[in-house]
């Protein structure tokens, strides 16, 4: 079975996870800098087989568009044009970002660890991916 793939995209960093092959588990995979998410993005695809990529949409409590919609707007329409064939679900990301470092307390990281804002991108990508997992087997 194909894995599904994780976008916490931001202006600078780009938290990305992927399920196990039977698409159970998110795991995190790493982060890396925005502007190498495509290329970074066609050499995974050249590995491995995804069906779908999840990419979070921010909201403000109303439900309304956040200031960062534009950009990851911007993103998806670049990923589109890049990847016209993979499929692409949007999913509401808010406190995605709250919850990776409230995992990473309960973690026992400490406040130095906690402070990378690399790993809170990876842990929030994983976070979004296992809640659209969840969603999808309810």
């Amino acid at each position: 079975m194909p894995r599904i793939l994780s976008i916490d995209y931001g202006q600078k960093r780009t938290g990305i996870a992927v399920t196990d092959e039977l698409q159970l588990i998110a795991s995190g995979l790493t982060t890396i800098p925005s502007a190498t998410a495509i290329a970074f993005l066609k050499e995974y695809f050249a590995k491995e087989n995804v069906e779908a990529v999840l990419i979070g949409e921010p909201k403000q409590m109303n439900g309304q568009p956040s200031e960062s919609a534009s950009v990851i707007k911007g993103f998806v329409t670049h990923f589109t044009n890049h990847f016209p064939d993979m499929k692409v679900i949007r999913m509401d990301e808010r406190f995605t970002s709250k919850m990776a470092f409230q995992t990473m307390i309960a973690s026992g990281l400490n406040k130095k660890q906690r402070q990378n804002k690399a790993l809170i991108d990876e842990i929030a990508a994983t976070i979004l991916l296992q809640d659209y997992l969840t969603s999808k087997r309810f």
